[in-house]
C-alpha cells in the first residue's frame, strides 16, 4: 500500500517490509562498510562528533537515523518537535495520540497490538515501534530538552555513550518545519552556552521506505562531517576543540557547507538546508 500522510502524524501508513527493500537501494548509493555480526559498524576508536536527530513525533525518520548512527558508534540522541506524538489510527479522523516524555514505545506497541493487531502490523506501526523500543524508552520533545544538563536517565539508550553531558555538535532534522522549529527555539533560548551547533535539514518523505533510505543518507553525511572534524581537531588540539568554543571550531564550521554540497551530489533526492546556530 502506498504511503499517504495521515492525520498530521509523524509516520504514514506503509509497507512494513519497505526497509528491507530499501536496503538494496542503499547499497548502490553508499560504499560498503566494515560491520560486526550484529550489524554494527566496526568502531575504529577515533574521535566522533555527537549528533541529534529530529522529526515531528520522534517515531519514524528520526528514530531510523538514531538507530543507524548508533550502529556506527556515533553518540546520538533524538527528539520530536510536535506538541503531541501522533500515529495513524483506523481512520484519518482517529489518530492515536500520546504525550511526549510520558509514554514508552513499549506501551504504545502493546496498546496498538491490543486494539487491532492486523491493521497495525499491516501498516508497519508495530514493526516501527518494535524497533524504537530497542533504541530507547520513549519519544522526547525537543522543546523540553535542557541543553547541557546531564542525561543520567538515558544511559541505556543506544548511542548514549558520549552524550551524557547533554550536548551535541550537529542536529539533523528530517523535515523543513522541524528545522524551522529547532532554529527558532535555539534563537529564543538566547545562546546561554555560546557553543556552536550545526543544524542541517535532510528532507525525508514520511514513510517507512523513505525513512530507511534517509537513514543511510544521514549516516553517509555523518561520516563526511566526522572525517573533516577529526582533521580540524588534530590541527587545533583536542583540548581546545573539546571545549566547544567558536574560535577552535571555526575551520570546521567553514568546511561544512562544502561537505553538504558534495554529499548532496551523492544523494540528490534528499534536499538539504543548513545553518550555524548556537546553544
Amino acid at each position: 500500500m502506498d504511503g499517504t500522510t495521515t492525520n498530521g502524524a509523524d509516520v504514514v501508513l506503509g509497507d512494513p517490509a519497505a526497509p528491507a527493500r530499501a536496503d538494496a537501494q542503499q547499497q548502490q548509493q553508499q560504499p560498503p562498510q566494515t560491520q560486526t555480526q550484529n550489524g554494527e559498524k566496526q568502531d575504529d576508536g577515533g574521535f566522533k562528533l555527537k549528533f541529534c536527530t529530529v522529526c515531528a513525533s520522534n517515531q519514524n525518520r528520526s528514530m531510523e537515523a538514531h538507530l543507524r548512527l548508533s550502529q556506527a558508534n556515533y553518540p546520538v540522541i533524538s527528539f520530536g518537535t510536535g506538541s503531541l506524538v501522533r500515529l495513524p489510527g483506523p481512520t484519518i479522523t482517529q489518530p492515536n495520540v500520546y504525550q511526549f516524555n510520558k509514554t514508552s514505545y513499549d506501551s504504545m506497541y502493546k496498546e496498538l497490538e491490543a486494539k487491532d493487531p492486523r491493521l497495525y502490523r499491516a501498516n508497519g506501526l508495530l514493526n516501527m515501534l518494535g524497533r524504537n523500543r530497542g533504541v530507547k524508552w520513549g519519544p522526547e520533545r525537543w522543546q523540553d530538552w535542557q541543553v547541557g544538563m546531564p542525561r543520567v536517565t538515558h544511559t541505556s539508550d543506544k548511542g548514549s555513550e558520549g552524550t551524557e553531558g547533554g550536548l551535541v555538535d550537529v542536529v539533523i532534522t528530517c523535515e523543513e518545519r522541524c528545522w524551522d522549529a529547532v532554529v527558532d527555539d535555539l534563537l529564543n533560548r538566547g545562546s546561554p552556552l555560546n557553543r556552536p551547533v550545526h543544524v542541517i535539514n535532510v528532507d525525508i518523505k514520511d514513510n517507512h521506505e523513505e525513512a530507511a533510505i534517509g537513514g543511510a543518507g544521514i549516516l553517509d553525511l555523518a561520516d563526511s562531517l566526522n572525517k573533516a572534524a577529526r582533521e580540524e581537531r588534530e590541527k587545533v588540539g583536542a583540548a581546545a576543540w573539546d571545549a566547544g568554543g567558536a574560535a577552535s571550531r571555526s575551520s570546521f564550521d567553514e568546511r561544512v557547507p562544502e561537505i553538504i554540497g558534495e554529499w548532496q551530489e551523492r544523494w540528490p533526492h534528499l534536499p538539504a538546508t543548513w545553518t550555524l546556530a548556537w546553544f
